[in-house]
């Protein structure tokens, strides 16, 4: 209570503002990378379908950097910020991403997938308010004993085979048409790359203060862990972008994210040791509220694919072989017998 006290320090403050600023251009960049996609599609082989052809688009290109500028104000924040707090901000991206799918990309969303935003970002709230004060960390070795303690190396363990899993086994069967397959790759790898991002932030925080870290092996050991994952996200992100609706993936990609992140840093930094039942409850309601979430965005797709075949019996001939479809929302999937041969 007495840090409580002292109000918002001044490194506090620093994480905020570069969490918020990172929100932004990750939310961004979802629209700029999807539109570049997009259009690499149309004159090659999709993502989606194992092509790389974006590659040679410049508009994917912008969409990266920008992203890598988000990312670069996010690794930033976990210097300045605990995981905890810095993590769950990225909901701001989900309104961000939506927004701008309107407007750019004409991309709506049914009334029970914005209930569904919504219910996610209020979740996400209720657990940064009640989140626990996040241990200090003097050296990257302190981390590196942490990170080796046998919790969370078999937490490590489990993610590792489930992703190995998922990419040998379940995608090739399933990752065209649902959307979990993808973002689950992408999330289980990113809750390793967050704890590798906090040792690295803390090792250049203390670097820049006097105390050298870069010594030690263990700061370019997390440095390769990082690397790993973030390469791993990219390549499922893009995947994901290119098969399904942007204004779905970014939600969901974020709800489990975030889940998975705090849960890392819940088994590696122990963030509930120093709670009340009360307190550990209410983070618990916020979780379930997440879900309730995502329950509701996979409603949404059922009732948009739903509402889509249901049209298509009562529209006339030449606007089915047209591939007109007037009604609310769009579909997950892109439909490609309706692009332009």
């Amino acid at each position: 209570m007495a840090e409580a006290d002292k109000g918002i320090s001044t490194d506090n403050i620093k994480g905020l503002v570069l969490a918020l600023s990172s929100s932004f251009f990750i939310g961004a960049s979802f629209i700029v990378k999807k539109k570049g996609l997009k259009k690499a599609g149309a004159s090659g082989l999709r993502a989606g379908a194992g092509g790389y052809a974006y590659l040679y688009e410049p508009l994917w290109w912008i969409g990266m950097i920008t992203m890598i500028v988000g990312e670069i104000a996010n690794f930033a924040a976990y210097a300045f910020a605990p995981a905890i707090l810095v993590t769950p901000l990225g909901a701001l991206s989900i309104i961000i991403s939506a927004v701008l799918a309107h407007v750019m990309l004409q991309e709506k969303l049914h009334i029970f997938g914005v209930l569904g935003c919504v219910l996610c970002v209020v979740g996400s709230t209720s657990i940064v308010l009640h989140a626990p004060q996040e241990r200090e960390i003097e050296s990257v070795k302190e981390v590196w004993d942490l990170a080796t303690e046998p919790a969370f190396l078999l937490y490590a363990a489990i993610v590792i085979t489930a992703v190995i899993v998922i990419i040998i086994r379940v995608i090739p069967h399933y990752g065209q048409t649902h959307v979990m397959v993808y973002i689950s790759v992408c999330s289980l790898m990113g809750s390793l790359s967050v704890m590798s991002v906090k040792a690295l932030g803390i090792a250049l925080k203390l670097t820049f203060s006097g105390m050298n870290q870069l010594l030690y092996p263990q700061t370019w050991t997390f440095t390769l862990v990082v690397l790993a994952c973030v390469i791993t996200q990219i390549n499922y992100l893009n995947k994901a972008l290119d098969t399904f609706n942007t204004v779905v993936v970014s939600p969901i990609y974020y709800v489990m994210f975030t889940t998975l992140t705090i849960l890392a840093s819940v088994i590696m930094f122990k963030d509930w040791d120093g709670q009340n039942a009360s307190q550990i409850v209410t983070e618990i309601c916020g979780f379930v509220t997440i879900l309730s979430g995502t329950f509701l965005l996979h409603k949404t797709k059922d009732m948009v694919e739903g509402s889509s075949q249901s049209l298509s019996l009562r529209l006339p001939k030449h606007e089915e072989e047209d591939g007109v479809l007037d009604h609310e929302g769009i579909p997950l999937r892109r439909l490609d017998s309706l692009r332009p041969k």
